[in-house]
């Protein structure tokens, strides 16, 4: 069953929010057991989200952009223009595969995506999303933190270097997902020095446009929706 792709535009967070619980929650009871996958494409307005296990300590400036607490796993993040949200949400009994391969298609997703605008995307052991090389974004040498078979992840990365392009947020409810990705564009990053992003004290987010990359939100978006709902497929 193919998956419904919908590019939504520009929409506020907290109804986006409620209306991805609303969705899953039908699902779960077996009132849209039959639906089709669905995967939203959109934008916010700036808002600060808190994860599960975000502390309070890590936002620390939040000024007048709003604080909204989420069911997600993970710690806080920014959204606001320029930035393209991805919202997956896969019925993964029904799709065969678990969540940590359904990180790793999301992961891919994103990296494909930048592929296709010449950038090298990289995982990093122990900290979900996706990095650049500050130095080299387009090169492909391999990262030595990258995630290896049999080797953990350190609990303190070093994001030397590296800069953040990606986050991933996910919440999983009776093997159906949601909440998603966020992949920087053109944004102001400014609110990203109000806080310690995903819990990390050291860690520089960047966009495309840092690194010296100019395309359009909508152009992101529809590469970034295509290669989600390819990699996302059954």
């Amino acid at each position: 069953m193919a998956i419904d792709l919908q590019q939504r535009g520009r929409l506020d967070y907290v109804p986006t929010y409620e209306a991805m619980q609303r969705f899953t929650h039908e699902r779960a009871v077996g009132l849209a057991s039959d639906v089709p996958d669905q995967l939203w494409i959109c934008e916010h307005p700036p808002v600060f989200t808190q994860g599960l296990a975000g502390k309070p300590e890590h936002i620390f400036m939040p000024g007048d952009i709003p604080v909204v607490q989420t069911n997600r796993g993970g710690q806080v993040t920014y959204h606001g223009p320029g930035q393209v949200m991805g919202y997956p949400m896969i019925d993964l009994k029904r799709a065969g595969y678990f969540v940590k391969e359904y990180v790793y298609r999301i992961e891919e997703s994103v990296i494909k995506t930048l592929l296709h605008f010449g950038v090298t995307g990289h995982r990093v052991a122990g900290a979900p999303g996706i990095y650049v090389r500050l130095e080299d974004p387009s090169g492909h040498s391999p990262l030595a933190q990258r995630p290896q078979r049999g080797v953990e992840g350190s609990a303190d990365p070093d994001f030397t270097g590296l800069g953040k392009i990606s986050a991933l947020g996910i919440k999983v409810s009776r093997n159906c997902s949601y909440h998603g990705v966020a992949l920087n564009v053109a944004m102001d990053l400014e609110p990203f020095s109000r806080i310690n992003p995903c819990g990390y004290t050291q860690l520089q987010t960047i966009d495309l446009s840092t690194i010296g990359v100019q395309v359009s939100w909508q152009d992101a978006a529809d590469v970034l929706g295509q290669k989600l709902a390819t990699y996302l497929a059954p």
